[in-house]
């Protein structure tokens, strides 16, 4: 009994060693001290001064051997005077009441302070027992490691907090103590002490587990209930699903939550555009009812109800879902109608198809799924069109029936605003019963270039349904559409202009051969000799116009060569930088190793020229010019994804300028003929359609990208060249046209060419139908020193060469003629004399009779229009050759 009395007396006490503790000063001692002193005062004034006089020595001498005896306790620290921020009582006294144990210690690890709470966990039973934390479960293993953790803690100054199990020193049940551990105060005396504060936790973790293993039996529940559950986040992963469900669908439970399983995992077909298309106000809670077909792992479907539930923030922004899943896959045996319905519902959520119902207005009472992930960002639009209601929710829904994404709004809103009328008034005929309604192509809402084609139908006799609207996204077809008409467009013009151009050519080789005649027969002091001159020039830029034609209707004749593209860029530096000027600066990107190529250089120079030209025209006011090369492999090929273009290996070539940009809706007309948005007599229109005819004709590829206020880059790809074993590169032969570009010749080379000696002897058989070109022609040859036979087609001509006993040196023969066409002509020839030379002159491209004649090598050829000295100089190089 006295020992439970003194644990009872000391559980109500706490322990306090601190010195402010036990000095605490009083006032009535004080008044004491005074009212001796004032009357002993008084005493000695009373007794007189010569009397008092060794009294007061005396007294005054008692009172400084006090003094000084109090110093020196004070020095001593036997004395303590109170700081001002000593412990109130009040603090004190809440300490010392504190529910959990409070301990504090020195830095020897002597306690200081220990309160009632503290005295009962460790089970003191007098002052002497209070000992610190780590003699106090000196003897426990596992509380001692924790311990040991806390005391590194206390003296590296930190906080650190262990919870540990500990047994009871009467036998009882064993306790979970909280221990906390932590410096007193931030000052340097306070920091030296440390306060430990240790709390039974027992019915705490004890009231935990308990919650726990009530959550472990509703999660047990859930688990293995006879219906599905699964949780789907904001961005479409599966945060939850039951072990039922994922039984049902054959799915690992470890996937989910780690973001390895996502919704459209465990949904067939577009299912689940229905289930992540919802959209309602502000705040609100949806509940919706599906039926889909879920899949499993190995692919199978399973026909499923949900039952499926979504609260909204207050930002409209859709939160995780709650879904309940009935598996239906026995309702096929167990009720025919139930069964009938199963059938439909697959049918109905799976076609292809995308189907909506509508009311007479066109509000939307129900759609599948496909029609929710076709037009649900549309009908999600805060913009609703005319007669679209204005409730924000959807209408509840009947057992068995998904109503879907978008229902509750508009139909008309999914359509452009100028298609609304004709597909109102199609849903309008539909509402009274009519047939035969024509389909509705329209323009689908939104951004992007969408299309899609309505048909509404009659739906019966149900007052909330009026139409059913079966839609079909046209698109893709609408876009195979317009590249078909684009491609017939660019394909005619083609033909015109090819046929334009032979015509043409004829005409330009009279004017041009006439001009030369007339510049040979005149002075260059003559009044007139300067308008000789003028037409010369002008049908020399006419056959340059000529020459784009054919490039762009790819009929023109190319003299393909293997090149290195990096070093045409870099011939080509020193003309463009005189073609764009000092206020626009040039930078040439060229990659090592580039791999070589095989196309025409002059047309290929042409191109970059074009390109430099534009880019130039686009920089007004100055700029930079940027061309780079680089080889583009078949994996970089693929990432590039240019329509028309295939995987394959191609070298780059890239002209990028800072220029004005050109606008998005006039991009896809550059490369039309005689399209052009430059000032009238400042471009023909004919310099990126050439581009487009040379680089197509090459086998090559060239797109363009731009930005209004930020520039434009042209792409042009150009396949690999990868030489077989028998290629031989062939002869290059002189190029008999104009040059691609004025100036490209240097003043020496021009001389040297005038220099040339183009006389010659021989017999030539010329054969041409457009009489004034083929007497200008005979007449140029003839004032050079050759003897000519003149013949309008190929029958004349053999008839011609049997008169003069199949004796001429050369045949000069236009390709496309009456009655007998060159090629028809060249193998009655050889017929007769096999060593027969041969010159062919046309206005048509070499490609578009090469293929009827036995041997290219076999002749040699000139495009028209040419001039007299290019005319001579084909006849003696031909004469010449072996």
């Amino acid at each position: 009994m006295a020992q439970q009395q003194a644990r009872g007396d000391i559980a109500r006490a706490s322990v306090d060693r601190t010195r402010t503790g036990q000095n605490g000063g009083s006032i009535g001692l004080v008044l004491l001290i005074a009212i001796v002193l004032v009357g002993a005062g008084v005493g000695l004034l009373l007794i007189g001064r010569t009397r008092a006089e060794p009294y007061i020595l005396a007294f005054l001498s008692v009172l400084a051997m006090a003094g000084v005896f109090l110093l020196f306790a004070l020095a001593a620290g036997m004395l303590r005077v109170p700081s001002k921020d000593a412990a109130s009582p009040l603090i004190k006294s809440l300490v010392d009441g504190a529910g959990e144990g409070i301990l504090v210690t020195d830095p020897a690890g002597r306690v200081v302070y220990a309160n009632a709470a503290y005295l009962r966990l460790v089970e003191a039973t007098k002052t002497d027992d209070v000992r610190p934390v780590e003699r106090v479960f000196v003897g426990d293993p596992g509380v001692s490691e924790a311990v040991f953790r806390l005391l590194k803690a206390a003296r590296e100054g930190r906080r650190l907090q262990e919870e540990v199990r500990v047994d009871s020193v009467r036998g009882e049940v064993g306790r979970w103590l909280r221990m906390r551990v932590r410096p007193l105060g931030e000052g340097k005396r306070e920091a030296a002490l440390t306060v430990w504060s240790i709390a039974d936790v027992t019915r705490e973790l004890e009231r935990q587990e308990n919650v726990f293993q009530e959550l472990q039996h509703a999660i047990d529940y859930l688990d293995h209930a006879p219906a599905g559950f699964f949780s789907v986040d904001a961005s479409g992963g599966i945060s939850y699903l039951n072990a039922t469900l994922a039984e049902w669908l054959e799915q690992d439970l470890a996937e989910v939550g780690s973001g390895g399983l996502r919704l459209r995992d465990i949904i067939a077909g577009e299912g689940a555009a229905l289930v992540t298309t919802l959209s309602a106000a502000p705040g609100e809670v949806k509940t919706e009812l599906f039926d889909i077909d879920l899949k499993t792992r190995s692919g199978r479907t399973v026909p499923a109800r949900l039952y499926h539930k979504v609260a909204f923030g207050a930002d409209g922004t859709p939160g995780a879902s709650r879904t309940l899943v009935i598996n239906r896959a026995g309702d096929n045996s167990s009720d025919p109608l139930r069964a009938a319905e199963v059938r439909f519902m697959r049918f109905f959520q799976n076609t292809p198809m995308a189907i909506a119902t509508v009311d007479k207005q066109g509000t939307i009472v129900r759609s599948n799924a496909l029609f929710a992930r076709l037009f649900n960002p549309v009908l999600s639009s805060p913009n609703p069109p005319p007669h679209s209601p204005s409730q924000t929710g959807v209408n509840a829904l009947l057992p068995g029936e998904g109503k879907g994404g978008g229902s509750g709004r508009s139909i008309l809103a999914v359509v452009a605003e100028r298609d609304r009328a004709a597909l109102e008034a199609a849903i309008g005929r539909a509402a009274d019963k009519q047939g035969e309604i024509d389909p509705v192509d329209a323009a689908v809402e939104g951004t992007g270039d969408r299309s899609a084609r309505f048909y509404a139908t009659a739906v019966g006799e149900k007052d909330q349904e009026a139409a059913i609207v079966y839609a079909i996204e046209t698109t893709a077809q609408k876009d195979l559409e317009n590249k078909f008409t684009q491609a017939q467009k660019m394909e005619l013009v083609g033909q015109l202009a090819g046929g334009i151009a032979h015509d043409f050519n004829n005409v330009l080789g009279a004017i041009m051969m006439a001009s030369d005649f007339l510049v040979n027969a005149h002075k260059p002091t003559d009044p007139s000799f300067q308008d000789i001159i003028q037409i010369r020039q002008n049908a020399n830029r006419a056959a340059a116009m000529v020459r784009h034609l054919l490039a762009f209707s790819r009929k023109q004749t190319l003299r393909p060569q293997v090149l290195d593209l990096g070093e045409v860029v870099y011939d080509l530096t020193m003309l463009m930088r005189r073609l764009i000027g000092e206020r626009i600066t040039l930078n040439v990107v060229p990659q090592r190793d580039l791999w070589p190529v095989k196309a025409d250089l002059a047309q290929f120079e042409q191109v970059l020229v074009n390109l430099v030209v534009n880019a130039r025209d686009a920089m007004s006011e100055g700029g930079k010019l940027t061309l780079r090369t680089a080889n583009v492999g078949a994996d970089q090929s693929t990432k590039l994804q240019y329509k028309g273009m295939p995987i394959g290996e191609y070298v780059l070539v890239e002209v990028e300028d800072t220029g004005t940009g050109i606008p998005p809706d006039i991009i896809d007309k550059i490369f039309d003929p005689f399209f052009t948005t430059k000032d009238v007599g400042k471009g023909t229109g004919l310099g990126l359609s050439t581009v487009y005819g040379i680089i197509k004709q090459t086998g090559g590829f060239v797109y363009a990208e731009s930005q209004v206020g930020k520039g434009t880059t042209f792409r042009i790809f150009i396949p690999r060249y990868i030489p077989g074993a028998d290629d031989v590169q062939p002869p290059q032969l002189p190029e008999t046209t104009a040059p691609a570009f004025a100036g490209a010749l240097s003043a020496a080379e021009e001389a040297k060419r005038a220099a040339a000696d183009l006389t010659g002897q021989g017999v030539i058989l010329l054969v041409e139908d457009e009489e004034g070109l083929r007497a200008l022609n005979a007449r140029g040859l003839t004032s050079r020193g050759y003897t000519v036979i003149e013949a309008g087609n190929g029958v004349e001509a053999m008839e011609m060469l049997e008169r003069q006993g199949g004796k001429v040196d050369l045949v000069v023969s236009d390709v496309v003629m009456p009655e007998m066409d060159g090629p028809t002509l060249l193998k009655e020839l050889r017929k007769k004399n096999p060593e027969t030379k041969i010159i062919f002159v046309s206005g048509y491209a070499e490609d578009a009779f090469q293929k009827s004649l036995p041997d290219p090598d076999d002749y040699n050829f000139l495009a028209k229009p040419f001039t007299l000295k290019q005319l001579v100089a084909k006849v003696k190089e031909t004469m010449a050759s072996v």
